[in-house]
This record gives structure tokens, sequence and C-alpha cells, in this order.
């Protein structure tokens, strides 16, 4: 296939950014027409090519795993403020391991931790996370208990799509990325709840847990953390079109 025919096919399927795909795909190494075919089967970019592009890394992504999106970044950004080499700082819900890579580029040095209840994900997040510890398990329950009461900050972009949301989700995230890091529940935030649920437990006195929620999450994201014993604040990013919650222990 030549750039004119990779063009045509991705303009056929949908891909809105037809010619910047089509570049990034005649790059690529591999089969240009296995690539091709499979992009125009509606797999994510990213997993096609097997990296993303997150807060100034390129990010290894495998298929079947969450591809990090980039309004995320504001999670790193609100993370990385006030600390410093020698913090100790989990990724919840990891995924790719693309949060925890930034946050360990803004503040070098610092002690990195990463889990997911996903094997893929755990993978390909070790591969990510060369100098972090990455676990497989279900939150918190995942990490060394020698962290209890030591976490400076934990980044938790967890699913918060509601369930019956899921079906109106783009094709590509919605057939080519586990449902499990997606589905959010009934309201979107019953993930986040079991998170802030054990938070007192496992931040250090000042510590921090940050999450990303939609703007309409907002209100019941500030009642759970204030239940949980937590002090939450509400940050937004326009360009990044993104919201985050960051809520703090006393």
């Amino acid at each position: 296939m030549n750039t004119a025919q990779v063009v045509a096919a991705l303009r056929a399927a949908g891909c809105v950014f037809a010619e910047d795909e089509a570049a990034l795909l005649l790059a690529a190494p591999g089969s240009l027409d296995a690539l091709v075919a499979r992009r125009v089967a509606g797999g994510p970019l990213e997993q096609v090519l097997g990296w993303a592009e997150f807060d100034g890394l390129r990010i290894s992504v495998s298929p079947g795993v969450f591809v990090p999106r980039q309004r995320s970044a504001l999670l790193v950004r609100l993370g990385a403020r006030g600390l410093a080499a020698g913090a100790v700082a989990v990724d919840l819900c990891c995924g790719s391991g693309a949060l925890a890579a930034a946050l360990a580029r803004r503040v070098p040095g610092v002690e990195l931790y990463a889990c997911d209840v996903d094997d893929r994900a755990v993978t390909c997040a070790r591969g990510n996370l060369p100098g972090a510890q990455v676990f497989a398990g279900d939150l918190w329950a995942a990490l060394p208990t020698g962290l209890r009461g030591r976490v400076d900050v934990a980044l938790a972009n967890a699913p918060y799509v509601p369930s019956d949301s899921i079906a109106l989700m783009p094709p590509e995230a919605r057939d080519h990325e586990p449902r499990i890091s997606l589905d959010g529940g009934r309201d979107g935030l019953d993930v986040h709840r079991r998170i802030a649920m054990d938070a007192d437990d496992w931040l250090a006195p000042g510590g921090r847990l940050l999450i990303e929620v939609a703007p309409a999450q907002v209100p019941g994201a500030t009642v759970m953390f204030e239940r949980a014993g937590l002090w939450p604040e509400v940050h937004t990013d326009d360009d990044l079109d993104a919201t985050a919650v960051v809520a703090t222990r006393p």
C-alpha cells in the first residue's frame, strides 16, 4: 500500500486524522497491510502502533491494555507538586503504568509502586516502569503492608464510566479495551469509593490521593472523600478537558 491508499482506507473507516495516522503507520515496523487492517477494524491507534505519547514520554501499550488519555496528565502534574526525591508514590489501577512513568520523570528519585488487577496491564506496566515495583492485585491490597501510613501521593485513574454509558463510548474503547478498566458502576464511582474507604490507612499524614472524574461526578466524589476523613479539592484544566479531585489526609 502507498500513502494515498492508506489514507483512503483510514478515511473510509471513519478516522478523522487519516493523514496523521497514515504517517505513523507507514513509519511503524511490521506489515503495513496488517497494521492498517487492525486500525480499520477499530483497534486503538496506540495499540496498533504499540505505544502512546503521554506527558512527554513514549509509553508502550499492549493489545487489550487501557490506552492512557492525555487528560490524565493533570493527575501527574498535580501529584508532582511538592513531591521530592525519596517520597513514596503509588499508581493504583496503573494500566500501562503511564502515570507512574510520567511522575517519575517529573520527580526523579521518587520511591515508586504500581498495581493493577489485570495481568496484561501488570506485564505492560513492568516494561514501562523498570525502576518501580509493580504488583498484580486489587487496589491497596496489592501493595506491601510496609507501605501502610507511608504513601505521600497516590494516583488513581480508576474506571469512572457509568455502566449504562459504556455502550455510548467509541468502539475503539468499548470493543478493544478491557471493560474492567472502563466500568465504574452505576454512577461511575464504585472503585473510587473502595479506594477512598481505605486511603486513611495507607496515606502518610498530609499524604494525597488524586482521582480523575467527570465534572458531573464532582459532588459525589467530594462527599465520598469527606466521609472517608479526607480533605478534597477540585482542580480542572480546560485545555486537557480534565477534572481531578485531590484528597488530603489531615
